[in-house]
């Protein structure tokens, strides 16, 4: 018979928002308990150890900002950290405050239902024992579950095979090693540098192409550290009141400058255009204001983009392979790289550009395309994630009277606040869907959210509420407003399929799920909502 252990409080997931969640939770003298996968904590970048993975946030900034001491005592190396730095930093968070003896790890839940009797979560694993709590909190992260895409023939290939989302803990080695790469996202951007320097050879399969801009990555100095350790309380203060809680304290983020963009693209000549191409390359395209709203002043930015790209990649052919058309900057995640064009220029390193024809099957050796048979000893895919909701839909969430999550949602992702979705009652989902999440600095908005559901809970017990629920209007009307204000940006142009809209997945609905607005007005309508007595929200 399977032991039921009850707690006050159950968090799924030791990355850092389970972390942070745990220590809070603690302070209010609740019983909590983190059920986690993984042999130990770290989240995304315990599992993301490909080569080359690095942070494409400022690492001063995408850090905690909870405890001053460990802001103080913590030395990052580098402008942008590599993972076994960060890993390193969530290793030395949980030794610090203790956080394992309260996390069960290689457990994985298989469902979360809430009984209506007691009021209660009732979590089943694939281990010797269920959990119930009265509140359930997901910590799940937003980029967690890996996508493999269905190929015919996949299980054919007689090689090694790699996800860049579940990498070796031992590492690969590539050396004298014929390698193929599907996807040239943020992963496949990052890897691909890496792996061809190791690789006897690396065919590249690119399905679309990216815009990608120069991380500027190097070594932090001393006196770096130092001024921004002093200036602390000041960054932290307008991180949280950003648009995307990054500053580029000292540096800018990518390199490029520390201001907000001002001018607008439209009020420059095609030879000012070409002269900032010649002087500013790729960072160029940074300073203008109107790229994003505007789908004329986006395709000039784009004819910049391209131009400079032409400028780096050598033969030509191979960089119009490289260039990314018939769709806007900024409608996906903008991906940062180290010599990620410039590898292009290597010896051993082919582009196939499946626009030209595409992937019929993965063979013994290989791969086959419309445009012939590409063989190899190692293939890697770096095909990114079902983002979002794929963590959350894959644990048969059941909420009041049995209904699914996945029924819930079978036309897109619907939440109040990104924090709870009606019929779930005290449920919450940290940085879920209809919240900044994957626009933002994760870290800010981590904190941000954890800190809510603390003052939340803190305010239950208060009052003495045991329930909390969003109510079907509140989140309705949440829903319309995240839509409205991604309504005219570059997030919703029709010829861009991103992962934001679950695009990047077979049948996923087409929805865009994060919100827009900014972490500074989310942060305001969150406070506002709490001081209007928790409105939108139901207690019992």
């Amino acid at each position: 018979m399977i032991s039921k252990n009850q707690y006050d409080a159950i968090i799924v997931g030791a990355g850092f928002s389970g972390m942070y969640m745990l220590h809070r939770l603690r302070s209010l003298n609740l019983k909590v308990r983190v059920i986690e996968k993984a042999e130990d904590v770290g989240g995304t970048w315990y599992w993301n150890r490909y080569p080359g993975a690095r942070c494409d946030v400022p690492s001063m900034e995408y850090s905690y900002s909870f405890s001053d001491q460990l802001q103080q005592d913590w030395d990052w190396t580098e402008v942008m950290a590599a993972q076994p730095e960060i890993l390193t930093y969530a290793g030395e968070v949980a030794d610090r405050f203790d956080l394992r003896s309260d996390i069960q790890f290689e457990t994985n839940v298989l469902s979360v239902v809430y009984n209506d009797e007691s009021r209660s979560w009732i979590l089943e694993t694939d281990g010797p024992e269920a959990f119930e709590a009265t509140y359930c909190i997901m910590a799940t992260g937003c980029l967690s579950v890996p996508n493999t895409p269905d190929i015919s023939g996949a299980a054919n290939f007689k090689g090694d095979i790699y996800h860049t989302g579940s990498w070796p803990h031992e590492g690969v080695d590539f050396t004298g090693l014929t390698v193929g790469i599907i996807g040239t996202g943020s992963s496949g951007t990052q890897s691909i540098p890496v792996i061809a320097q190791e690789a006897k050879h690396l065919t590249v399969f690119q399905r679309t192409p990216n815009y990608t801009m120069p991380a500027h990555n190097q070594p932090l100095s001393d006196s770096f550290r130092n001024d921004a350790k002093a200036n602390y309380a000041d960054i932290r203060k307008q991180q949280r009141e950003s648009m995307v809680g990054i500053i580029g304290y000292g540096y800018g983020f990518g390199g490029a400058t520390t201001e907000e963009p001002t001018e607008s693209i439209l009020d420059t000549s095609r030879e000012e255009r070409d002269h900032l191409v010649e002087t500013l390359g790729f960072d160029s395209i940074q300073r203008f204001i109107d790229i994003g709203v505007d789908m004329g002043a986006n395709e000039l930015a784009c004819d910049m983009y391209r131009s400079q790209l032409g400028k780096v990649v050598k033969d030509q052919e191979t960089a119009q392979g490289l260039m990314p058309q018939n769709y806007p900057i900024g409608c996906k995640r903008p991906v940062i790289d180290t010599q990620y064009f410039e590898t292009f220029n290597r010896d051993n390193v082919t582009l196939v550009d499946l626009r030209k024809g595409g992937i019929e099957q993965i063979t013994t050796s290989g791969i086959k395309t419309e445009q012939g048979q590409f063989e190899f000893d190692v293939l890697v895919y770096a095909t990114g994630f079902d983002a979002m909701t794929g963590a959350l839909l894959a644990m048969n969430i059941q909420g009041k009277d049995g209904i699914k999550l996945s029924d819930t949602w079978d036309a897109g992702p619907r939440s109040y606040l990104g924090l709870q979705v009606h019929g779930y009652p005290n449920l919450f989902t940290i940085t879920g869907p209809g919240s900044p999440s994957v626009l933002s600095n994760m870290m800010v908005s981590i904190e941000q959210h954890v800190d809510w559901i603390f003052d939340c809970i803190s305010y239950m017990k208060d009052n003495n509420y045991d329930l909390i629920e969003a109510s079907g209007k509140a989140e309705a009307d949440w829903i319309t407003h995240v839509n409205e204000v991604a309504e005219g940006t570059m997030f919703t142009v029709s010829s861009c399929h991103s992962w934001y809209l679950g695009a990047n997945i077979p049948g996923k609905p087409r929805i865009f799920m994060p919100y827009v607005g900014g972490v500074g007005l989310y942060r305001e309508k969150c406070d506002a909502i709490v001081k209007n007595d928790y409105e939108g929200f139901n207690f019992a």
